[in-house]
């Protein structure tokens, strides 16, 4: 084989991972009642809390729509409340409630036991190329993002 379809291999491999590992937490997640997007809202949350829905959608790869819609389905949830910014009555500041605090922790917990389950078994050296690997991918894809991007404006 050469270079460029080993590394289409390999991309269908990470696709293919990045599914069956999304669906097994899904299903893990579905014990508590969460979804994958509103564990992802609560858990970020837990990392800053006051950020606006737009900073929110901006963190997580989701358009303003879609974080619109998760925010009002967890506030109606008693899990996150909208705050009004200070000097601009149209924005809000997103927090975690305690019921969504302690959804969040138990999400994190969740995803920890996953991880202790399969990754926590690569042995560490091999990890550690794992991780050197992905972020090289991630960084061609930035690059080729911001050439892109650049193309657009031109």
């Amino acid at each position: 084989m050469n270079q460029e379809n080993d590394a289409l291999r390999v991309w269908f491999r990470l696709i293919r991972l990045q599914t069956r590992a999304r669906l097994s937490i899904a299903n893990r997640l579905r014990e508590l009642d969460l979804s994958v997007p509103q564990c992802d809202v609560l858990t970020t949350l837990t990392e800053r809390e006051g950020v606006s829905q737009q900073e929110l959608a901006a963190r997580l790869y989701v358009t303003k729509g879609n974080i619109s819609g998760l925010i009002d389905r967890l506030v109606a949830s008693g899990l996150v409340e909208r705050r009004t910014l200070a000097g601009d009555r149209r924005s809000h500041a997103i927090h975690l409630t305690p019921a969504g605090r302690d959804l969040a922790r138990r999400g994190i917990e969740t995803q920890k036991a996953f991880v202790e389950q399969t990754f926590g078994k690569i042995a560490p050296e091999r990890l550690a190329l794992f991780e050197e690997l992905l972020v090289e991918a991630r960084e061609l894809v930035r690059e080729k993002d911001s050439a892109l991007a650049e193309g657009a404006g031109a």
